[in-house]
């Protein structure tokens, strides 16, 4: 039987590592795919138990440096959880890995601030070094003493051993691994240049007298060593610390979840931890509290601040029966609720699961970046070892073979040295991390990169009518009754339990209309109530009640109202009719906003709804939409998603129910409405928070963005590899006389990935 599961990886230190990974994974028996994210540094791997498991996956990578972790006891909460217990923060956190991860990267981040700190003053003073000789070269200073020269003479042999074996231990570990496994990656190019400078400045020094006559032996690479080493460390101590804030969007939500809940139990309150709250709790929010589950109101009322769910930063109002969601923030009345869902089932732990999942994912423009990564350090290798034959060989001849062997040793550890395929590798899942995360703070949850990489290049959008374009329930939208009748009506209709009712009696509410008693209330089926009020018989209902009662209607504007989707609610007595109310599944004002928006980006919107074709009409060309296909059933849906694909367009569906999920699943991006289903959700690509279409614009925005930085990104990383190794390599020096310093070219590769980072993380300043 085949198990997924998503497991973080030790020991990643560049691009071709994920590959590396990759490949000795799916060589295993049982393996049936892998899937390896440098960005995240997790696998994804899918396999059959019963043949492998991940402990002897992480056997078969352990020697190449390579650890993977799983976390067992907190997937063993969460199962639980499911069952009948919460899951703690901590839990929660160890089992989406993030916590742990967190803390390993800063211990792994205060060790690399050692080595760096220990480090950077034996660079200064190797630079310093090199500035004395180039200026004494330009008469600028005089020559350094003999005294001071031999001083430093042997100091800088230590100095370089320190670096090399102690702050370049893991590029040392990453040339032994390659000479033993046959597995290179960036620390076997820097391991391999910084050990040649180090071993030929060391025998240059040992052997300097018996040198003399063949090799300048005043010239070493000790400062080389030691400064690209620098250069290195501060490069990749930069790039993990701002890796690190790649992730802060999932950190923000896991700071969201309560860690105690008010829990009534035998009649007495008592504050619990949140893994002891079971289904079926009644638990008491107080004013700014959090939210500790998801669950029904079941008393009191108050406003909720959801803006870290949603997106949306006003607070919205609960009352009994409404939905209140885990990690939100109860800002004003206290409510008692009852818990639906706890632990891992909660919205908030979804969405967390969700981003993750999301920012994990590889983008399939991602996919040349691997191929390239995947044969980088074998080509950077035989460019290096060709670079220094052919200085050898032809260089010797034209100048000479101490100057061609101090040429080609300097094109040998240049190429090594600046070749480096982490800014290749870190190009798009930063970029896609950072993107997906600032998705999750706007309410937009994006399941996958292969999802948010098509969303720019949609032309259509599908949309639904009810949920989607109109507000999904019953609402009062218009009418002739005056403040007394809609009295009358509501009081009536607050005996009664239809979808209606509730409409007519929430407008009553929001205006402060007041009911009044109702005696000798009966129901008239399929037509609709009568009762007496201070002693008067009133009646409420449809056109067919009020024909019993031999009343005069006004047919015209009663069928017009009906064609746009209004159903009348008439108010009467035996004599007379008192006023009529109008009743519709209302547009979404912003619903309105987004077909605009859609349009300005040159996007077609198509309307698809099982409605009668006068009520789609009406609310399509209300709401600005080009075309409308009515009264259809769910796999006419599906028919219409495949019909539109076929004249070549990338298709886009909003919906959120049930009779959704296929076409849902069929589109291009499918898109679902939070307010919907949990099948229209999970057939979809993108979720909507909230159920706001105008996010819809939002998440186009963002995918527009995200995939110019990843663009620039790529571009960047092939342009600095495509220009650096060839000038390392020192193709222009017969020509121009451009030969690139080692330090230089340790310096340019350092700081690559941080641009590539830097510039991933820019992303979070746009506006969408």
């Amino acid at each position: 039987m085949s198990t997924k599961k998503t497991v973080a990886i030790r020991g990643m230190h560049c691009a071709s590592c994920s590959l590396t990974i990759e490949r000795a994974l799916k060589k295993m028996e049982g393996v049936e795919s892998a899937e390896v994210s440098y960005g995240t540094e997790k696998a994804k791997i899918v396999f059959d138990e019963l043949k492998v498991d991940i402990a002897k996956m992480s056997k078969v990578i352990d020697p190449l440096g390579y650890t993977l972790v799983e976390e067992q006891p907190a997937a063993a909460s969460m199962n639980m959880s499911a069952e009948s217990m919460g899951m703690s923060e901590s839990e929660h956190a160890a089992h989406l890995g993030l916590n742990q991860t967190k803390k390993e990267k800063l211990a792994e981040l205060h060790q690399m601030k050692v080595m760096l700190f220990s480090v950077i003053p034996l660079a200064i003073v190797s630079l310093f070094l090199m500035g004395w000789d180039l200026f004494a070269q330009l008469k600028l200073v005089a020559e350094m003493s003999y005294a001071t020269k031999e001083f430093f003479h042997h100091l800088m042999p230590l100095f370089a051993t320190y670096t090399l074996f102690v702050v370049g231990k893991p590029y040392l570990l990453g040339l032994y691994r390659f000479i033993r496994y046959g597995k290179a990656n960036m620390d076997t190019l820097i391991g391999m240049g910084t050990l040649a400078a180090f071993i030929y400045s060391f025998v240059v020094t040992a052997f300097e007298e018996q040198l003399r006559p063949f090799l300048n032996v005043d010239v070493t690479y000790y400062d080389v060593t030691i400064v690209v080493i620098a250069f290195i460390a501060l490069g990749k101590y930069l790039e993990v610390r701002s890796k690190l804030k790649t992730g802060d969007a999932i950190e923000a939500l896991l700071t969201l979840q309560a860690k105690t809940a008010l829990v009534v139990r035998d009649g007495m309150e008592m504050e619990l931890p949140l893994d002891q709250v079971v289904h079926g709790d009644i638990l008491i929010v107080k004013p700014a509290g959090k939210i500790p589950v998801d669950g029904i109101v079941l008393e009191g009322a108050s406003y909720v601040d959801e803006a870290m769910i949603t997106g949306e930063p006003i607070p919205v109002s609960k009352s009994v029966n409404d939905r209140v969601i885990a990690g939100t923030m109860n800002t004003t009345g206290s409510v008692t609720m009852r818990a639906t869902k706890i632990g891992a089932e909660t919205m908030l732990a979804r969405i967390i699961q969700m981003v993750e999942d999301a920012q994990g994912s590889k983008a399939p423009i991602q996919a040349l970046a691997d191929k390239i990564s995947g044969v980088f350090v074998p080509i950077v290798l035989v460019i290096a070892f060709v670079s220094l034959g052919l200085w050898l060989i032809l260089g010797t001849r034209a100048i000479g073979f101490s100057q061609a062997l101090s040429i080609g040793l300097t094109c040998f550890v240049g190429v090594l040295v600046i070749a480096c395929p982490c800014a290749l590798g870190l190009a798009t899942p930063t970029a896609i991390i950072v993107g997906v995360g600032k998705g999750a703070r706007e309410g937009i949850l994006i399941k996958d990169a292969a999802t948010l990489e098509k969303l720019h290049q949609v032309n259509v959008v599908v949309v639904d009518k009810t949920g989607t374009i109109t507000k999904g329930k019953p609402e009062v939208v218009g009418g002739t009754s005056d403040h007394d009748h809609l009295s009358i009506l509501a009081s009536l209709e607050s005996k009664s339990e239809h979808p209606i009712a509730t409409a007519i009696i929430a407008h009553a509410k929001a205006n402060n209309i007041g009911v009044q008693a109702v005696t000798d209330f009966e129901v008239i089926k399929g037509k609709g109530l009568r009762g007496q009020i201070v002693g008067k018989e009133y009646f409420a209902g449809n056109t067919k009640l009020m024909e019993d009662l031999k009343l005069l209607l006004e047919r015209q504007l009663i069928e017009a109202a009906t064609l746009e989707g209004k159903t009348p609610v008439i108010l009467a007595t035996r004599s007379e009719i008192l006023g009529i109310v109008y009743v519709a599944d209302a547009i979404k004002p912003e619903a309105i906003e987004a077909v605009r928006a859609l349009h300005k980006r040159g996007i077609k919107v198509v309307m698809l709804t099982g409605d009668h074709h006068n009520t789609a009409q009406f609310i399509a060309t209300q709401a600005g939409i080009d075309d409308v296909v009515s009264e259809v059933m769910p796999a006419d849906k599906l028919v219409k998603i495949k019909e539109l694909q076929s004249l070549g367009n990338v298709v886009a569906m909003a919906g959120d129910g049930i009779n959704d999920a296929p076409a849902l699943a069929q589109a291009d991006v499918g898109i679902a409405m939070g307010t919907g289903t949990d099948v229209a959700i999970e057939s979809s690509g993108i979720t909507l928070l909230g159920g706001d279409l105008s996010k819809l614009v939002k998440a186009i925005r963002l995918s527009e963005i995200t995939m110019r930085g990843i663009k620039q990104n790529l571009f960047w990383a092939f342009f600095y590899n495509i220009v650096g190794i060839p000038l390392a390599a020192g193709l222009f020096y017969p020509f121009f006389g451009l030969l690139l310093n080692p330090i230089f070219a340790g310096a340019a590769m350092a700081f690559s990935s941080v641009s590539v980072v830097g510039n991933s993380l820019r992303l979070k300043t746009k506006k969408l």
